[in-house]
Order: C-alpha cells, then sequence, then structure tokens
C-alpha cells in the first residue's frame, strides 16, 4: 500500500468543486501475448528439473510449495531464478523501486534478456513517477516488454488527477507474482525494494513470499496474460513515445553493471555466492512442500467494473475459508481495517468458541497512518469479543541465536506479511490486506494451500513474534493497555500507544473522523 492514501483523504477536505480531468492516451497499439507453450519451455534445464520434481505427483495434482520468510533468500531467489531462466520471466509488481535491489534485479533482468529470454514487466503507475524514460530504454531491448497498469495521464499533476479521477485513479493493481520458465513463481507480500529485502538499515518490512512449482504455476501465468492483455495495461512506448538513443541506452547498461561493485552490495553478493538456497537452487536440490494449491484472484475487470460487481472479487473465493473455520483463525494483515460488518463477523466466529488471533502494526510500526485511523475504532469491540488483538513493537530486532528471522535488525520494523491461517490445516498467503482498499478498490492475488504442515510452521513463526517483538493488547476498564515482554521475562505495561507523540496519536483520530474508510 502507498503512503499517497494520505494525499487522498487531504484532497476531500480542499477539492470541492471539480470541472476538468485528465485521461490516458488511448491503449490501441498493444499487441496480445501469453506466456510460452510448454513446448516451448520444456527444453530449459530449470523446466526439466522442476518437471522430474513434479513427476511422482502428477495423479494428485498436487503443487511443491516452500516458504520465503528471509528477506535477503527472498531476493536471492529472485536474483537465481532469473540467472537460470532460458526461456521466459513473467513479473508483475505494484512496486518497484529505483534503490540498490531494485537496479541489481533489473540489472539482471537486462542480462537475461541480452541471452535471449522473453521478459515481460507488468507494473502498477502508482509510484512510477519520472521513471518512463529509463523504462523506455528498456523497453528498446527486443526481448523486454514492460506495460504500466492504469496510468496516470502524463499532461496533468499526479495530485490533481488524484481529484479529478478519484473513482477510477485510486483503483490500483496490488498484484505481486514473478514466474520464471512457466514452471516455478513466487508470489506473496513483497514488492521489489531494499525494505522488503533487508538492505534497508532504516526500515525492515517483515514480510511472507512463496515459491510454488507444479500445476498452480500454470494458474499464475493465466492470471498474468489477463492483466498484461487488459485494456488497461499501456505499453510504456504509448506513455512515452521519445525514442531513446544509443548514448542513453550505453549509460543506463553501464550504470546498472556498476552496482554490483558497491560496498552496500557486498551481502547480496555474499548471499547469492555463498546461502543454502542459492546453491539448492544451483544444483537443483529445492526441496518442497507437496499439497493442493489453488490461486485466489481478482479479475482485471474488478478495476473498470461497479464496485458492488463482488462476483470478480477475490473476497468471494477467500470467504468460504473463513466461514467454515472451527477452531483457530490466525490473521496476520499490516493494513488492518476490518469495518463494521468486519468486525461483526469476528466477534460471532469468536463468541461461537472460534480462537481468534490478529497481528497488526502499531501506531508507531505502520507506514500509513490513515490506515491505522480505520483500524483503531474497532479495537475495543474486538478485544470485548474475546478476540486476543497484537501489534508490532517498531523497536524488534533480530534475535541474536536462531528464532524467527521474520524483522530485522534495522532502526525501525513494520509488518508487511499478508496471510490467513484456518484451523492449521489451510493457509493463504498473498497480497491481499485484511481492509477495504484490497477488498473493493485494489486488484490482489494469492495462494491457498491444503497444508497442515505449511500452516503450522507459519503458526509457530507467529507466536515467535508474538513473544519477541509484539504488543498484547487488554481492555480494562474500558481502556486499551499495550503489554509487552521484556527480554528479563517482565512485563512492560503501556496506558497509550507505545513509542509515540502526542500529535502522532492526535492525528489519526481526527483522520478517524472524515467518511473515507472505503480508501484505506
Amino acid at each position: 500500500m502507498s503512503t499517497t492514501i494520505f494525499h487522498y483523504s487531504l484532497l476531500i477536505l480542499i477539492v470541492i468543486s471539480l470541472t476538468s480531468c485528465a485521461t490516458a492516451p488511448p491503449n490501441d497499439s498493444r499487441t496480445a501475448s501469453y506466456a510460452l507453450p510448454k513446448a516451448e519451455t520444456s527444453s530449459s534445464s530449470l523446466t526439466r528439473h522442476i518437471r522430474k520434481e513434479s513427476a511422482p505427483h502428477d495423479l494428485s495434482g498436487k503443487s511443491g510449495a516452500r516458504l520465503l520468510v528471509n528477506g535477503t533468500s527472498a531476493f536471492v531467489a529472485r536474483m537465481l531464478l532469473v540467472e537460470q531462466a532460458q526461456k521466459s520471466l513473467d513479473l508483475q509488481y505494484y512496486i518497484w523501486n529505483a534503490d540498490l535491489s531494485g537496479r541489481l534485479l533489473t540489472h539482471q533482468l537486462l542480462k537475461a534478456a541480452d541471452r535471449g529470454v522473453r521478459v515481460r514487466v507488468l507494473l502498477d503507475d502508482m509510484v512510477f513517477a519520472g521513471r518512463d524514460a529509463n523504462a523506455s530504454l528498456l523497453g528498446q531491448h527486443p526481448n523486454i516488454e514492460l506495460r504500466i497498469y492504469n496510468p496516470f495521464s502524463r499532461k496533468s499533476s499526479r495530485l490533481w488527477q488524484m481529484a479529478t479521477r478519484m473513482k477510477t485513479i485510486t483503483r490500483r493493481m496490488h498484484n505481486k507474482t514473478f514466474t520464471a520458465d512457466g514452471s516455478i513463481s513466487i508470489l506473496g507480500g513483497r514488492n521489489i525494494g531494499d525494505e522488503y529485502f533487508n538492505a534497508n538499515h532504516d526500515l525492515d518490512y517483515g514480510d511472507l513470499d512463496v515459491m510454488v512449482i507444479g500445476p498452480v504455476v500454470e494458474k499464475v501465468e493465466n492470471s498474468f496474460d489477463r492483466y498484461w492483455n487488459s485494456q488497461l495495461a499501456y505499453p510504456i512506448s504509448t506513455l512515452h513515445p521519445q525514442t531513446p538513443n544509443q548514448t542513453q541506452t550505453t549509460q543506463l547498461r553501464s550504470q546498472l553493471a556498476s552496482l554490483i561493485k558497491l560496498p552496500e552490495a557486498k551481502r547480496y553478493r555474499v548471499a547469492l555466492e555463498n546461502s543454502q538456497l542459492a546453491s539448492d537452487l544451483r544444483n537443483k536440490n529445492l526441496k518442497f512442500e507437496w499439497t493442493q494449491a489453488r490461486i485466489v484472484v481478482d479479475a482485471p475487470e474488478k478495476t473498470t467494473s461497479p464496485r458492488s460487481a463482488k462476483e470478480l472479487h477475490l473476497t468471494t473465493q477467500l470467504k468460504p475459508y473463513f466461514d467454515h473455520t472451527q477452531k483457530e483463525l490466525i490473521l496476520i494483515s499490516p493494513y488492518f481495517v476490518p469495518t463494521k460488518k468486519g468486525t461483526a463477523f469476528l466477534c460471532k466466529l469468536s463468541q461461537q468458541g472460534t480462537r481468534v488471533r490478529i497481528l497488526t502494526n502499531s501506531l508507531a510500526s505502520t507506514d500509513v497512518a490513515p490506515v491505522h485511523a480505520g483500524y483503531r475504532k474497532y479495537r475495543k469491540a474486538l478485544l470485548a469479543a474475546g478476540i486476543e488483538l497484537y501489534e508490532v513493537n517498531d523497536t524488534t530486532q533480530a534475535p541474536e541465536k536462531g528464532g524467527a528471522n521474520w524483522l530485522g535488525e534495522v532502526s525501525k520494523s513494520s509488518l508487511h506479511a499478508k496471510s490467513f491461517i484456518f484451523d492449521r490445516q489451510q493457509i493463504f498467503i498473498g497480497s491481499y490486506n485484511f481492509d477495504p482498499r484490497s477488498a473493493i478498490e485494489n486488484t490482489e492475488i494469492g495462494i491457498i494451500l491444503d497444508s497442515p504442515i505449511i500452516s503450522s510452521k507459519l503458526a509457530i513463526l507467529f507466536e515467535q513474534q508474538l513473544e519477541r517483538g509484539s504488543y498484547r493488547l487488554e481492555l480494562s476498564n474500558g481502556k486499551l493497555l499495550w503489554h509487552q515482554v521484556e527480554k528479563n521475562g517482565n512485563i512492560k505495561t503501556y496506558h497509550k500507544d507505545p513509542h509515540t507523540t502526542f500529535f502522532q496519536r492526535l492525528a489519526p483520530r481526527l483522520m478517524g473522523l472524515l467518511p473515507i474508510e472505503w480508501l484505506l
């Protein structure tokens, strides 16, 4: 989720009369393309290895899944899959930062294209401002095609368009998928950027991806193709028709190639050379948990359809899993705005005897204060119904030895993983937050695994996070309390949102008065 949501609430206050609007250009020049047929990707060494791994499970229809919890490993997986791809790479992301990890991965994609790999990259336009020129340089490569989803007009300011096109431009593609040679995919909560891959010393997002092989990969590719060929997916050449010259292209290549020599890239160089995941990938020794897997995804038509068209929504596919939960629901969502309807459902579930445990960001750890405004008003009702509510401690440090490595050793930690665990039998991992923006405004994707083993692994990680890096909320005499277990085992109690100032607490109180919950 982008911090530009703050602008939306601000504009509601300052924009009263809207008389003109900017629109995107026509999108008639794009050419449809699709995932390469299996006959074409079957000669890839990556595909041959995965086919060998999958063969014993063909009759069961199961897919292989492997969690990517650590940010460095998640980056290593992407870099090595690009390195090993021989036929195709399809990447779909909400954010692709122009920082160290973003540029390193871009360089790796460029090298893949140079050796003949077909590269398709689909990015949302929300945080892509000012990057058309460099994107068009990449798009000049005969094996790279880059498209931008639901673009802003390049003829007027983005801030103005967020006012004049409020009902359309705020609907974003939040999907995150990565597929190599049509045979292995990565899905989850991570965008492309240093804070997602343990490379930002000031901020670390505790996040979660899953790497999958087997029949479910075809479903990921089908989803990618639907978005790629959507009317809202614009070739970069349509948005930036100026043709780059050779000097610009050479300069970009030189800049990207020099990155790996930087001191700050040393951690990734070492990880790419020495990590166990790197060794397993290179030696074709990856281990997967085999399970039934299902992709749940919003239709791209959701972006342009009435918000009431629930048949296009991922939530319609997710609902049965919530409805059938009987013993325990673990809900992990960095941006948690349950709304009145969602709060009533969770409270009813708890009152019927289901243990409901929720982990979300605290006011100090969140990167989107307006979302906290939408969440804070439901805390007391949730606690009163017996729901266990936890908030991330923004000062969490990585454990010295062993333990969960979800949040890194940085100045600020923030939760970004999105996962639901149903009775420790089934698990959802994806881009979907438990909030109105994911449910109604954005498009999302995720995977459901029917795996007690993976569900239990993540439940253990969840409990380790509660023990070492979260506040347990309590409702006492109508007042909220935050309890923190200190290193010496003592309990420290806060009577206000921990590690916040008066003005930090005041801002979400005031925002909570605005009718903007549908945007959060």
